[in-house]
């Protein structure tokens, strides 16, 4: 009885488709790779750079020079597998560790300088040597706490791209080369308790930096954690054996056992499981499984046992994809960050200038002591660009990580920074507005019979047919949880519809021609409704029961439940919604009526689609196409922004800029918020940044000394800290932000 055809009355729509620090990691403190697993582990992100370090600076292996003259904290050693990243904690250790023990030497510098003992009314132990006390653990300080600080700047000596690793060195050159001096000159006033302390507090802001930047690339590390070590490889006899995952090859079957996390990408071939794809779709519900059914790579399964034959390993796991475009996208730099890194550049001038004209200045007023280096080593310390360079990566870093994981993923950093603009955005209409199958979108019955009824009766009598509107009905009869009764005797009536027997009456589902050859005629609440539907371009079918038409049921591609709620939002955020489909004009208007679609462009054909937005863009439009990266590929790539929606783990989407893991409207609204929030973000950051070293550098300078308000270089480099903690702080509270779903 399979294969029927429906004849259909209404307006005509085709049916739309099935939518369907180098090698020396390991020796980093606070280091554990996991022997043997193959896991995905991306290089550090840009804001991991920001140091101008190559920590073999810390007695970790040579340095390098690297971009910006900094050093690249992601040249990690990189397994071809694992991609393998070194655990960004190991630097955060590093730095805490040489400032606890730079604070202990420090200890006996303060007790023993003679200006704090002057200032705190308190004399030190004196025995002999005592008075090279204080020389001498400073220079433990300067060579355990600061040198690795000198070596830092070397790279951006190399590249003659100066920045703060230049600024530091300079500041604690200047103080430490004069306290020696200063010990065998006549009357020499040395530094050293300056200088030790200087060099505590710039240990504590890169401990605290290091700290908010790993904590800024969780996600990554989260995503890195999933892969599992070992995995269940089935023998060609049934028996299992368990190997590293890095030995599994394409076409290996596996076992997956309850609760473990899949190995590798496969397709189940047996058994059935739900299963738990959150840390990379940001489906928060499990997602049923059975036979057939791709399953990804680092998810978790349920309560089900499955077997899986395995499609892809390693690098050309979804999962290693995803993780390749966040670390491309938190490595791009986007045209505020390239700001930000001129401007840090041009303060290194800046501070170098005013430096040199405090120094000159306070020679004149005060003549050459020590005051003057503590006046020039504050400015240098103080003017350091640490915020500066902050503000913008990590931002990025925050911003890419909230991205991956709710499923939006970044292919290039620059479609992000300019969703913020989009003043306009274009859905296709199958399959992303809509489901992209048919359904059953409305009903009318006769008095005498109710909607369920009548959708269960029709549901049983197209219960054999794989005609697609008999689908249709069988799945919505299904979704709404209807019983569907016995029914017997099918028979299919070519060109016309079908026909069973329920308790020994004939029933039949058809189109007007059924109708015709049954001499039947509609009541007026049928015929009435069956009008509205054919106004709309809407299929319609009827039920006939005995003698009489009992109801009537227009099918159309199914608007997704989450499509109103995702126009409504943009229209919040005065964007602009077109909705762009080859469908009639009638089917356009209909869909566009009800989710509320303020330009509709229709029959259009996909060759055609890249030119209804270049005519967007010529009105002055900014635009965003929403399309599933296949078929729209030319309209994405031409869209000022391309987003490939429901492409699933497929990250290899060429023309779409931004790739949504989910076939949700909702997300596309998102990326805009997203956008908004980090552009904010990074504003405020830059903000902040430039307005305290305009603020602080004259402080340092001591422009305020006739009132008697100086800094000390201790002072300044707490108040540079402090200015780089609060960047940090106030980029992780991107955090914050929620996306709404379809249903908030």
């Amino acid at each position: 009885m399979t294969g029927h055809h429906h004849e259909t009355g209404g307006g005509q729509q085709d049916p739309p488709p099935h939518s369907e620090d180098r090698s020396a990691a390991a020796s980093h403190s606070g280091h554990s790779h996991k022997a043997e697993a193959p896991s995905p582990r991306s290089e550090l992100p840009a804001t991991q750079q920001r140091h101008a370090v190559d920590h073999a600076a810390m007695g970790h292996g040579p340095a390098a020079p690297a971009d910006h003259g900094s050093t690249d904290h992601g040249e990690a050693h990189v397994d071809p597998l694992r991609g393998a990243q070194r655990d960004h904690s190991g630097h955060e250790a590093l730095f805490r560790r040489r400032f606890w023990v730079s604070l202990a030497l420090s200890i006996p510098v303060l007790v023993y300088s003679p200006m704090l003992q002057r200032w705190l009314g308190f004399a030190a132990p004196v025995f002999p040597l005592s008075e090279w006390v204080a020389p001498v653990f400073s220079i433990g300080v300067f060579a355990y706490g600061g040198l690795p600080f000198l070596r830092m700047a070397v790279p951006e000596v190399r590249t003659r791209q100066p920045g703060m690793m230049m600024l530091i060195s300079l500041a604690i050159s200047v103080a430490f080369v004069y306290s020696l001096a200063a010990l065998f000159l006549p009357s020499g006033e040395t530094f050293f308790w300056e200088l030790a302390t200087l060099i505590d507090i710039m240990l504590l802001g890169h401990w605290l930096e290091m700290r908010s930047v790993r904590q800024a690339s969780g996600a990554l590390n989260e995503l890195a954690k999933l892969m599992p070590d070992r995995a269940e490889r089935l023998r060609d006899d049934g028996s299992v054996e368990t190997v590293p995952v890095s030995e599994l090859t394409t076409g290996d079957r596996l076992l997956v056992r309850p609760g473990a996390s899949i190995p590798a990408d496969g397709l189940i071939e047996d058994g059935d499981s739900d299963v738990n794809e959150a840390m990379i779709t940001g489906e928060s519900r499990p997602v049923s499984k059975k036979a057939g059914a791709k399953v990804i790579a680092g998810t978790v399964n349920g309560d089900g046992s499955l077997r899986v034959r395995v499609t892809a390993t390693g690098e050309q796991t979804a999962l290693a994809g995803i993780m390749r475009l966040v670390r491309q996208a938190q490595q791009s730099k986007s045209r505020t960050q390239l700001l930000a890194d001129r401007a840090a550049g041009w303060l290194f001038y800046i501070a170098l200038g005013v430096a040199a004209v405090t120094g000159v200045a306070w020679t004149i007023a005060v003549g050459f002591n020590v005051e003057v280096i503590a006046r020039v080593a504050t400015v240098l310390v103080i003017a350091c660009p640490h915020a500066l360079g902050l503000a913008v990566p990590l931002v990025v870093a925050i911003t890419t990580s909230i991205g991956a994981r709710n499923g939006l993923l970044v292919r290039d950093r620059m479609a992000l920074e300019r969703a913020r603009e989009i003043d306009t955005m274009i859905f296709d209409k199958t399959g992303t507005l809509t489901r992209g199958e048919f359904g059953v979108v409305r009903a009318a019955t006769v008095p005498d019979w109710d909607e369920a009824r009548a959708l269960a009766l029709a549901a049983a009598v197209e219960g054999d047919s794989e005609h697609t509107l008999a689908r249709a009905i069988r799945r919505t009869a299904e979704e709404r949880g209807l019983a569907l009764p016995n029914v017997s005797a099918f028979e299919a009536i070519k060109g016309r519809g079908a026909r069973a027997t329920k308790d020994g009456q004939a029933v039949y589902v058809g189109g007007p021609r059924l109708l015709e050859m049954l001499g039947r005629f509609l009541p007026p609440e049928l015929a009435a409704m069956e009008k509205q539907a054919s106004a709309a371009g809407q299929t319609v079918v009827h039920l006939v029961a005995g003698e009489r038409v009992v109801a009537s049921f227009a099918l159309a591609d199914v608007i997704r439940p989450e499509s109103k709620r995702a126009v409504d939002r943009l229209h919040e955020l005065g964007v602009q919604v077109a909705m762009l489909t080859g469908d009639s004009r009638a089917v356009a208007e209909a869909v566009a009526r009800e989710l509320g679609i303020d330009i509709v462009l229709a029959e259009v054909l996909p060759e055609d689609k890249d030119r209804q937005v270049a005519e967007l863009q010529r009105q002055g439009k900014r635009v965003a196409m929403v399309g599933d990266g296949v078929n729209d590929a030319p309209a994405l790539t031409r869209a000022d922004v391309g987003i490939a929606i429901g492409s699933g783990t497929d990250v290899a989407v060429e023309s779409a800029g931004i790739i949504l893991v989910r076939s949700d409207p909702m997300d596309a609204v998102n990326i805009i918020e997203l956008s908004r929030a980090s552009y904010r973000k990074m504003i405020q950051n830059l903000v902040w940044a430039t307005g305290y070293n305009v603020v602080a550098l004259p402080l340092a300078a001591g422009v305020l000394a006739p009132i008697g308000i100086v800094l000390s270089p201790a002072l300044g480099a707490v108040f540079m800290s402090v200015s780089t903690i609060i960047v940090a702080l106030n980029a992780q509270l991107l955090r914050r932000l929620r996306f709404r779903s379809a249903t908030s």
